[in-house]
């Protein structure tokens, strides 16, 4: 659990401040870079339901206007395109509570993130379990008969720690078909690592930390989503290779 080979740390490799972001490329060729790094990691077929979950506490009001999470949200589009059978990304947008939710797909995703973060208005808090809950309830409403794939990105450390907690242990004790990959954007995130500790009797997340988002490569961040969601994938049924 939380082997994390691509974490950028803050030595002297680690970006500068005023480094220029790296280039943003399309959906297609995103979608391409997706692929590859399911074929390497054996999951060239297999079938996922992928969801976004977005925070939009005060500390993340620079990832959105420098379009760092809108970027993110393509990212991940490229992945469901492959992954999912609609190739379209629910996304849940929260802080204190859930405060909104919308879908992209390849016909409708620019400037969405930012268009729809701007109508909710106020940011809160870092509160995850409410928006963990309605990401769960919202999958097992779809009826889907695959598992769940939820990259949860967050810049912070919840406020409701002890829910969370709980709803690991929930999520691990009725063997939900659910996989969370966290996706920490800077430093301030040690609760997650605390994670490994839980003494679970399963692994159902993962964290992939980036002191620097705007500095992470697609490939990257692909193959960090996906490093520990391979194996739990092929705990629970056999992948081809």
């Amino acid at each position: 659990m939380f082997k994390n080979p691509f974490a950028r740390r803050s030595d002297s490799a680690a970006p500068a401040a005023n480094s220029e972001p790296l280039t943003r490329t399309s959906v297609a060729d995103l979608t391409k870079k997706a692929a590859y790094s399911l074929r390497k990691s054996g999951l060239s077929g297999e079938r996922a339901a992928v969801y976004l979950v977005l925070d939009r506490s005060g500390s993340m009001r620079r990832y959105y206007s420098d379009g760092t999470v809108q970027y993110l949200a393509e990212r991940i589009l490229g992945l469901a395109r492959n992954l999912d059978d609609d190739g379209e990304v629910p996304v849940t947008f929260f802080s204190t509570e859930v405060d909104g939710t919308i879908t992209v797909s390849v016909d409708d995703y620019a400037g969405r993130i930012e268009e729809t973060h701007n109508r909710l208005g106020h940011m809160g808090r870092t509160y995850y379990a409410t928006a963990i809950e309605a990401v769960l309830r919202q999958h097992r409403e779809s009826g889907a008969r695959v598992p769940a794939l939820i990259v949860f990105q967050t810049d912070g450390n919840p406020d409701d720690r002890s829910d969370v907690v709980s709803l690991m242990h929930q999520i691990v004790d009725e063997d939900q078909d659910v996989f969370l990959a966290f996706v920490a954007f800077g430093k301030n995130v040690d609760f997650l690592r605390t994670l490994d500790t839980l003494g679970l009797k399963a692994d159902h997340v993962s964290l992939f930390q980036a002191d620097d988002p705007t500095q992470i490569a697609d490939e990257e961040l692909y193959d960090g989503l996906t490093h520990e969601f391979v194996p739990w994938l092929r705990a629970r049924r056999p992948v081809s290779n």
